[in-house]
């Protein structure tokens, strides 16, 4: 597994299975924060880093969604470390097997249920900040699939909403994708946050994204046959 400090207080670590799977540790005044959990054979590897960089506890893992390539290694972090585990409460069923992932034949259970719980909210239903980072809902990739951007160091952590080509912004992957013209929707985050780096799970990262957001918007609509008026606000 292969590390890199990406900003102040953000780590990635990387492994391959294929494709690169990232996930990242973000240093926190009362400890780190794990974003997405990865595949299983990453467990000992998250723990020894965490352990290594001395800057505190596991505090919790946060999920950008329930797809098992992002959950494979919190039975052996748990085993570790009690902390709590949250995702969006829109992920619940699909990740703990009770409907199955649009798209999906059958349900499968990648998370054993009463092991997350739900992001919080505001009175509006709007997502708090969590550590140093704030959630946003962006659906498309899976029903309740969150970003997480962290404002001082102007990282947007985009799991799966995104993959990357030549440092630009590029599609999600096809088959895991539950519904294409939503996650392009759920691109907008990029020009609101407007962030200097954005992370994907597979893939490598983009400088600047939102400089070319509105590229990435008209040629995946048109790639998949997307009404742009659906899905373009530029």
């Amino acid at each position: 597994m292969k590390t890199k400090q990406i900003s102040e207080h953000i780590w990635s670590l990387r492994t391959w299975m294929v494709i690169p799977i990232h996930v990242w540790v973000v240093v926190e005044e009362d400890g780190v924060t794990l974003v997405d959990a990865g595949i299983s054979l990453m467990g000992k590897g998250i723990l020894n880093f965490i352990e290594n960089l001395q800057a505190g506890p596991l505090k919790r893992i946060v999920l950008t969604h329930g797809h098992s390539d992002h959950v494979g290694a919190i039975n052996t972090i748990l085993k570790e470390n009690s902390v709590p585990v949250f995702a969006h409460s829109i992920e619940f069923p699909y990740m703990e097997g009770e409907l199955a992932y649009p798209g999906r034949k059958k349900p499968a259970q990648s998370i054993e249920k009463n092991v997350a719980q739900p992001l919080n909210v505001d009175a509006n239903d709007s997502l708090l900040p969590i550590g140093g980072l704030t959630p946003y809902l962006t659906p498309g990739h899976s029903p309740g699939h969150v970003v997480y951007y962290h404002t001082k160091d102007q990282v947007l952590l985009a799991g799966d909403l995104f993959t990357s080509k030549n440092g630009k912004l590029h599609r999600p992957i096809p088959m895991f994708t539950s519904n294409m013209g939503e996650a392009v929707k759920s691109s907008e985050i990029v020009r609101q946050v407007k962030p200097k780096r954005l992370e994907v799970c597979h893939g490598n990262p983009v400088i600047n994204p939102a400089d070319h957001l509105d590229t990435y918007i008209r040629k995946t609509a048109e790639a998949y046959s997307i009404p742009e008026q659906n899905v373009f606000k530029g």
